[in-house]
């Protein structure tokens, strides 16, 4: 059976408003064993909302349809469904006086616009809206299925998790979906491709989509099963292979960022870190303190901007800095050092380079990074080249430097 997800709205078209209701109900359908196989997006306006209505009808078994149902003039849902299945509507009283002892719990007087929403189409079955006043609707027409639900992401939700999935489960008789996140960083989406070789033997066992993003590369795994046991061996068989390919690149097999897996090592461990930064501005001090427990781990964090900077709070050599530029591997190193040596850390990581627009010169152009990490008795420096984009250049630089850290810690050799 085929499903449609249908969001109504102006402000999704424009960009005022994010659709993260087809985002969160594209999860739940697939933690039920089931792929929506469109998203529409529609604006407020009747005629178009009802030829989507008809496209939607013709295409797919089951649709759920987000959003136009408040009391103002421009939530047309309600009256479009009833034109669109030939329907009048009648009061519900109990839908009345749900709506009436949300506004008295409240202390808000009742504006007379509310009571129309109790006025529900009369061919609908409806859903009782525990979290508004808009109840939903449901539609059952020549086997095809409306779930018609307001646009408040929390009231959807709501319906959702009580009424609709449930009743989907049971109407199309899903089978068992599982699904793992390798988060991988520091290979391109191309070369992760390449080095993961024949993917019919790969996907024999579960399909694999790439989401690739400025910080690294997340392999998505998709196992469908008649037991749940099954789709877990098939996912457990999927991440071995290609771990055996590209393990080096993983930091974690489930969805979260680089820098949470960085606490959990350094927790443990017991090691310290402290960071100086020029071209990431207090990027990468930010994410290490994101986690909750950092003040375990993180000791200090200098943005060292300037050369002065370099020199009298990181103790970089003025000739150094003179003799090789800023943005250099020498001063890369200095800087590392010189961090870990003031807060007496375990590692002192460092990034300086050249973000962008300007400062560039034919040898040193934009994007152009070099990142250290020291430690006892070793230093490591990187050289980067990113692009032309000063945030983006950001974004990868800090996003380098934790795999830099990453690479110290768990002692993994990758060039």
């Amino acid at each position: 059976m085929h499903v449609e997800i249908l969001s109504i709205g102006d402000e999704l078209l424009i960009g005022q408003t994010v659709n993260t209701n087809a985002a969160w109900m594209g999860e739940q359908l697939l933690q039920i064993g089931v792929v929506p196989d469109w998203v529409t997006t529609v604006g407020d306006n009747a005629d178009r909302l009802f030829s989507a209505m008809r496209v939607a009808e013709e295409r797919a078994d089951i649709v759920l349809l987000t959003g136009g149902l408040g009391p103002t003039h421009d939530d047309i849902t309600k009256a479009v469904a009833c034109r669109f299945f030939s329907s009048d509507t009648v009061l519900d009283e109990t839908v009345l006086q749900a709506i009436r002892e949300r506004f008295a719990r409240r202390g808000i007087p009742m504006a007379r616009i509310n009571e129309e929403q109790a006025q529900v189409p009369r061919n609908a079955r409806v859903i009782p809206n525990d979290r508004g006043t808009a109840p939903g609707m449901i539609f059952t027409e020549n086997n095809k299925r409306f779930y018609i639900m307001p646009g408040v992401p929390f009231e959807m939700q709501s319906m959702m998790q009580r009424v609709v999935l449930p009743e989907l489960v049971q109407l199309l008789g899903a089978k068992n979906i599982e699904t793992r996140t390798l988060a991988t960083t520091g290979i391109a989406e191309s070369t992760l491709f390449a080095e993961l070789g024949d993917m019919k033997k790969l996907e024999a066992s579960a399909r694999v989509a790439f989401l690739p993003s400025l910080c690294g590369v997340r392999i998505r795994l998709t196992a469908t099963a008649d037991r749940t046991t099954g789709a877990v061996e098939k996912l457990n068989r999927a991440e071995n292979w290609i771990r055996e390919r590209v393990g080096d690149f993983i930091y974690a097999n489930r969805d979260i960022g680089l820098e949470a897996v960085l606490a959990e090592e350094l927790i443990r461990s017991g090691k310290t870190v402290a960071v100086v930064e020029s071209c990431t501005g207090g990027l990468l001090a930010s994410r290490l303190t994101d986690i909750p427990g950092s003040s375990n781990y993180f000791m200090q964090g200098v943005v060292a901007y300037s050369n002065k900077a370099k020199h009298e709070v990181v103790g970089v050599p003025q000739e150094l800095l003179e003799k090789h530029g800023a943005v250099s591997r020498a001063v890369a190193e200095a800087l590392a050092e010189g961090i870990r040596g003031k807060a007496k850390t375990t590692f002192g990581l460092a990034v300086t380079g050249i973000a962008g627009p300007g400062g560039a010169t034919a040898q040193k152009p934009v994007g152009l990074v070099y990142i250290a990490c020291a430690e006892e008795g070793a230093t490591v420096v990187e050289e980067h080249r990113f692009a032309d984009d000063r945030l983006g250049n950001k974004m990868r630089t800090a996003q380098a430097a934790l795999n830099l850290l990453r690479k110290s810690l768990f002692n993994l050799h990758i060039k």
